[in-house]
């Protein structure tokens, strides 16, 4: 096999491979055990969500699809809003004034919304204690423990990742991490090409 020819095999091999590993600084403050493995994914969710967000140019945060779903500062917010409002259900309060109903439409700004998703995740993350996850829960009529809210969380979280990553791929946006892994692949090729003779 070619050497330019591995080099692109790796390449490949490297775009399949997603990119949710925490930073160093995150790595070493992880707990152990499951909630450790959920703060991973959160962080995952977390970071690529607010790349997206600050990605995005300020005059596509009204485009939606189509009329009677949401825009894309509408799916950034409903995230924030579930990482307030759902923690709530077993006692974490939320700040002051918020309201579950209403707080999806109630930034439009691009530094406040990208600032709230980061505020949202950090508040949430706040009640994840270790003596609380086995406490009985009831979410949304299901009976579960805090534990089970906060893994509706997780997948809620990467729900609307996929739906964001949709709605950047419909505007020509790129999502950062996808452009990075492509430029590496690009610089590998390049480097691995056999000299022009």
């Amino acid at each position: 096999m070619s050497r330019w020819t591995k080099a692109t095999a790796a390449a490949l091999l490297m775009l399949c491979v997603p990119s949710v590993a925490p930073s160093a600084a995150e790595e070493g403050s992880m707990p152990a055990g499951v909630k450790g493995d959920m703060m991973t994914w959160f962080k995952d969710a977390e970071n690529k969500l607010v790349q997206l967000a600050e990605a995005t140019p300020e005059a596509k945060y009204s485009w939606r699809p189509s009329k009677d779903v949401r825009s894309t500062s509408e799916v950034f917010l409903h995230v924030a809003g579930a990482n307030y409002g759902i923690p709530a259900i077993w006692g974490v309060a939320p700040p002051a004034g918020f309201s579950i109903d209403t707080y999806e439409k109630s930034l439009t700004k691009k530094a406040d919304i990208v600032k709230a998703l980061k505020d949202s995740f950090a508040h949430m993350e706040q009640g994840l204690s270790d003596a609380d996850l086995e406490k009985p829960a009831e979410v949304f009529g299901t009976k579960t423990t805090v534990q089970g809210g906060y893994f509706l969380l997780l997948t809620h979280a990467h729900e609307h990742l996929g739906q964001s990553i949709a709605y950047a791929r419909m505007n020509a946006i790129v999502p950062p991490w996808t452009a990075r892994q492509q430029a590496a692949v690009k610089q590998m090729q390049e480097k691995a090409k056999p000299d022009a003779k």
